[in-house]
């Protein structure tokens, strides 16, 4: 219980992030923080069995059909990032209570700051392959909306990053797919056990590749990894916490988890490599060509995540220990680097290198501590990033791959190293040394240094006592490879080959930090291969593509519009003529009652075809459909006749809405366009009648209808066929139209309708017959709306036919002027699909929360007083759902057509 509680915990933080920001303000981050800690401490409580070696695991039933647990498991390798995702969010939040604004409504961004952290945790403790997907795609989703918290500004880096790690969600449910097939389970515990299996399957080389694009998308790899810099419009907590230490790590995290299955592979190690030291290489090109500070860093990023990329890719055991170590510490020199920026931007307002200078003379103590940090990342002795810069160094030189894999991978992370260097002495040379330009600024508070400050001086204290961090480092590598023999980390292990490298490393990145303005003219031209202006050009072409495929579909004229889907049916149903082979069989007999339907619905349509009225033609429409009412209870079809008969009503109040101003008759037509309308209405008529006719014979009952006969009673405890498919055994399809029918309410609430001269300007009818009409009718409806949705369950009714009665009332108020036209509908508290639909999915979480799948059925008996037995289900929670959706879709319809612009809520 000691994983779910701590899961838990961050849920729950979430939850009360913007109550306690509305009652702390700010300083609702030092709240946040120690919440932040306490989850560490809880999985703490586990972390000797962890490190002995053991596996500390929970499995609850979540998808049983699909033998899918909620499994959460704890082991050397999720520990590692746990202690990232805690230790750093901590500081982070603490970071926060200073860096943001006083006065201002924070409870929105510390709720998203906090759901990453509780995603990321979940992404990491995932034990179930299905349940790893689902939080890779949280903190995707939470990822996006704190980027596009920034305004107009973030919109397009936002837009950018949902689209290229999105699309590497696809690469990952793909490859979970694909693992599912060959492995037979989800389990992540039972696929990292068949490595033997995967390898030997043809459907190996497929799920290594997706699981690479899936971890190059988050992860910021070439050609992917342009989203990341466009990211830093993020404000810098954001940017230190996700892009630093957490969501770019998911990709490693992905890399090294299944490193267990492709260790060794050639092709796996080849592509890691290469892609890895590209992107390092580029990466730290891109970074010496910066002046923002903030982008700086976001390169540095790319740049060091490509050694981790290659650093994986080699796949030795010293490769991949180094690669965890180097994991952890980039983190912790990375997020310092970006607090301190952020504090120099507060304090300066401004991050450009070009615009600072000297301010080591009015903050010395933020210098010190961005030296620090600096030389961390840079890879200088005593710090830690010197540590595991040397233990990248060993284990690239020890690369074998193919022949001379070793002295390449040991020469371009050189290379790389030495443009780190640079860069790095960039940083701390551009700001800190030379004339202080701005001389009135002063050191900030201690309490906003703080957090930046444990950080870099974490990192000057774990070089030298890098062995702390030898427990978890070892089995966090011995997860990846169970095979492997770890090496033991010492600060000092001798004079070796990486010390001759990092020698070579200071000196060549001192050489191109001296000769700084020789460099800036080589690598002063843009290079096409930063990504950003390709993927915004691919992406116009591609809306520009759909304009061009939508236009096709775009007329004015009705009858255009209306051409193209008829004469699809036309032709699906020649194509069916031709294919079909089922003519004939016994048919039903035809009543009497039928022909006089019949005949009168032919009446009708014959009317409808030879009026000029506009009103004529919208009663004998009306017409039609209760006719059709009529032959449906003729069936037996009792539910799809009330559910036409209250539409065709509907639909009549709403014609009167929008032809209030309209022409009273239809403006003449060609005698060219009517034979043709005429001719292609034959057409329909004919091919709808063929298909009755072949089709109506074939009245045996399906194997699905048989099913749903049998154990519809048993199983809900509804009579009612009709409503229990669509409430219960079909519960997740309904709730995926009613979020369609809550989207069209939302659009067509901030939708502009009706012209501007006539918003607000609908006149009552003044009729002594409709208000009184009004007034009596209005709580007769309103129980009888309330009747058929309690008996929905049992008898025809429920949820969507009671919301069409309800909205009758509404619609009729407006037609008659009793609602409210005269204000701009504007979803609030009181908006019914606002409440309709987290209604809904409450009733799958309760069935989840009570150990069954995701909208199962659940009861409850109570005995009332004077009333007895009364039960209540988390059905008829759920239809109350669709009840409000529905009804609130019907009430924002009939309130804006009636006066172009109404209010709700």
């Amino acid at each position: 219980m000691v994983l779910l509680t701590a899961l838990a915990l961050m849920g729950g933080l979430t939850l009360a992030a913007p109550l306690v920001s509305r009652r702390l303000g700010r300083d609702a981050g030092y709240a946040l923080s120690a919440g932040f800690a306490a989850v560490a401490l809880v999985l703490s409580m586990v972390s000797p069995t962890v490190l002995a070696g053991g596996v500390v695991s929970a499995s609850w039933e979540w998808i049983p059909s699909l033998g899918v647990a909620f499994t959460l498991r704890l082991d050397g390798l999720s520990a590692l990032f746990c202690v990232l995702v805690l230790g750093v969010g901590a500081l982070i939040m603490a970071y926060s209570a200073r860096y943001l604004p006083e006065g201002g409504p924070h409870g929105f961004i510390y709720c998203l700051i906090t759901a990453f952290g509780g995603s990321m945790l979940g992404l990491v403790l995932a034990g179930d392959l299905v349940l790893l997907y689902v939080f890779w795609e949280l903190t995707t989703v939470v990822s996006f909306l704190l980027i596009g918290m920034s305004g107009g500004k973030g919109t397009r880096p936002a837009a950018r990053a949902l689209l290229v790690t999105a699309s590497g969600g696809l690469a990952l449910l793909g490859a979970v797919v694909l693992l599912v097939a060959v492995v037979g389970s989800s389990d992540l515990g039972v696929v990292l056990d068949s490595r033997r299996e995967v390898l030997s399957s043809p459907l190996g080389p497929a799920i290594g590749a997706l699981l690479i694009v899936a971890a190059f998308t988050k992860s910021g790899q070439v050609p992917f990894h342009f989203w990341l810099p466009g990211a830093m419009v993020a404000i810098t907590p954001v940017s230190a916490y996700l892009h630093a230490a957490t969501m770019v790590k998911a990709g490693i995290y992905l890399l090294m988890r299944f490193t267990t299955l492709f260790a060794g592979v050639p092709a796996w190690s080849l592509v890691l490599m290469g892609a890895g030291f590209l992107t390092a290489f580029l990466g730290a090109i891109w970074a010496l060509q910066e002046r923002d500070l903030k982008a700086l860093l976001a390169y540095s990023t790319v740049s060091q995540l490509g050694l981790l990329t290659a650093s994986i890719g080699v796949g030795t055991a010293v490769a991949l220990a180094a690669a965890v170590l180097h994991t952890f510490a980039h983190a912790l020199f990375k997020a310092t680097l970006f607090m301190l920026v952020g504090v120099i931007d507060r304090e300066a307002g401004n991050r450009d290198l070009h615009q600072l200078s000297g301010l080591a003379r009015v903050m010395p103590v933020t210098a010190v501590l961005t030296g620090l940090a600096g030389l961390s990342l840079a890879g200088v002795i005593p710090l830690i990033g010197f540590v595991s810069k040397e233990s990248l160094f060993q284990g690239f030189t020890g690369a074998q791959v193919v022949p001379g894999a070793g002295a390449v991978a040991g020469v371009l992370a050189v290379a790389v190293s030495a443009l780190t260097f640079a860069y790095a002495m960039r940083i701390f040379y551009g700001v800190f040394a030379g004339p202080t330009l701005q001389p009135r600024l002063r050191e900030p508070s201690w309490s906003f240094l703080a957090p930046a400050a444990v950080a870099s001086v974490a990192g000057l204290i774990l070089g030298p006592a890098v062995t702390v961090l030898n427990p978890l480092v070892r089995q966090a590598s011995l997860d990846i490879e169970p095979w492997a023999v770890p090496p033991h980390f010492s600060f000092w292990h001798g004079f070796s080959i990486e010390l001759f490298m990092s020698g070579a490393t200071i000196a060549i990145g001192l050489a191109l930090f001296l000769f700084r303005d020789r460099v800036d003219r080589v690598l002063r031209r843009p290079s096409p291969l930063e990504g950003g202006e390709l993927f915004d050009q691919g992406y116009g072409r591609l809306l520009d593509a759909g304009s061009a495929v939508a236009g096709l579909t775009r007329r004015d004229s009705t009858a255009v519009f209306l051409a193209r889907p008829v004469v699809g049916v036309v032709l699906l149903g020649a194509v069916g003529a031709v294919t079909y082979t089922g003519w004939g069989g016994a048919r039903p007999p035809s009543e009497p009652a039928d022909w006089i339907v019949l005949a009168l619905v032919a009446s009708a349509v014959a009317g409808l075809v030879a009026a000029r009225s506009v009103l004529g033609m919208v009663m004998l429409s009306g017409a039609v459909g209760l006719l059709l009412t009529v032959w449906f209870l003729q069936a037996g079809a009792v539910d799809v006749a009330l559910t036409l008969l209250l539409a065709e009503i509907l639909t009549a109040v709403v014609a009167a809405l929008v032809l209030w101003r309209e022409p009273r008759t239809l403006p003449p037509e060609r005698r060219r366009g009517a034979l043709a309308g005429c001719g292609l209405a034959v057409l329909t008529g004919v091919t709808a009648a063929a298909g009755a006719a072949a089709l109506t014979g074939r009245r045996e009952i399906s194997a699905a209808g048989e099913y749903f006969l049998r154990t519809a009673e048993p199983e809900t405890g509804g009579h009612n066929v009709v409503n229990t498919v669509l409430v219960d055994f079909r519960g997740f399809d309904t709730l995926g139209e009613i979020s369609v029918l809550a989207a069209v309410a939302l659009g067509l609430a901030s939708a502009k309708v009706g012209r501007p001269e006539d918003r607000g300007r609908l006149e009552p009818y003044d009729s002594p017959v409709l208000a009184p009409a009004y007034r009596i009718l209005a709580p007769v409806i309103g129980v009888l709306s309330a009747y058929l949705f309690l008996r929905g369950h049992q008898e025809p009714g429920g949820g969507f036919i009671a919301a069409l009665v309800a909205g009758l009332l509404v619609a009729f108020g407006v037609l008659i002027g009793r609602a409210t036209t005269d204000r701009t509908v504007r979803p609030g508290v009181a908006w019914p699909p606002g409440w309709g639909l987290p209604i809904s999915v409450a009733a799958g979480l309760a069935a989840v929360a009570a150990g069954r799948a995701f909208l199962a059925p659940l009861k409850a008996s109570w005995t009332v007083p004077l009333l007895g037995p009364v039960e209540l289900s988390s059905s008829l929670l759920f239809d109350f759902g669709v009840y409000l959706v529905v009804l609130g879709l019907m009430v924002t319809a009939v309130v804006r057509l009636g006066a172009g612009e109404g209010r709700v809520g």
